[in-house]
């Protein structure tokens, strides 16, 4: 890979988010584990078996961009999924943990040198540096550790630190997330906390950094916060969200979330 970014604040951001969760797993009791997530078709525990087969399957990527080997195929993860599934919740949290703090501390060990060299295709077309595995792996992580915190704590927000990196990823990650709207516009988006201006397009479904030369149909300003979370379809509302020329309504219909 030609540029590789420096991947130190972005391993912080996954051992903090780690640190996190893990601290709210310690508080939690049998019913805790099963209680409902922000998923309607999740409990608490499914998140974390959830979060427990990712982090099995980011390591196997992340010794695959270390050593060079071959990364891991799809038919590699069903195994993965149907061992974790079959565990009781209390045994899915424990070692969703577990696993993660592995994982964490494996990116944590990487020497400068072989942060420098890492260099993996993950999904057999996206070449990625050691930043592009943990930003994917933040992005999961961070949002399904609200999916768990906000049910205990409906004020809960995605990390700061988190959301600083992660808000810069949407122009790559909202093709994964959006649907075409029924009637496209296009839409400057301003951010606060931190600053940013980009347009969205609900046609392609494409975010962009803005440009002099951008004309936008419609606007929306929001915290960066409530702009990630309404890329990963958990935006329910938010208090001074402004908007004009498109609908909460109908932003929503475009990222559904998963």
């Amino acid at each position: 890979m030609a540029n590789v970014t420096d991947a130190t604040s972005w391993v912080r951001a996954v051992r903090a988010s780690h640190d996190r969760l893990a601290g709210i797993v310690a508080g939690l009791d049998g019913d805790g584990l099963r209680a409902q997530s922000y998923d309607t078709e999740w409990s608490v525990a499914d998140v974390l078996s959830h979060l427990g087969s990712g982090a099995e399957i980011f390591t196997l990527y992340l010794d695959a961009g270390v050593t060079g080997g071959d990364p891991p195929a799809p038919e590699d993860f069903k195994p993965i999924w149907e061992a974790w599934n079959a565990r009781s919740p209390e045994d899915q949290a424990a070692q969703s943990v577990a696993v993660n703090e592995a994982l964490v501390a494996r990116a944590e060990a990487l020497t400068p040198e072989q942060r420098a060299a890492f260099h993996v295709m993950m999904f057999g077309r996206m070449p990625m540096d050691l930043a592009g595995v943990l930003g994917m792996r933040l992005s999961e992580h961070a949002l399904h550790t609200w999916d768990i915190a906000v049910m205990l704590d409906p004020a809960t927000k995605v990390a700061p630190d988190a959301v600083d990196l992660l808000v810069d990823r949407l122009p790559m990650m909202v093709g994964f997330m959006g649907r075409q709207a029924s009637a496209p516009v296009a839409i400057a988006v301003t951010t606060t906390s931190p600053e940013r201006a980009f347009t969205l397009d609900t046609g392609g479904v494409t975010v962009a950094p803005a440009s002099a030369g951008d004309t936008p149909a419609a606007s929306l300003a929001l915290p960066a916060e409530a702009f990630l979370r309404l890329v990963y379809g958990r935006l329910d509302g938010e208090a001074g969200l402004q908007a004009s020329g498109v609908t909460l309504p109908e932003l929503k219909s475009v990222f559904p979330g998963f």
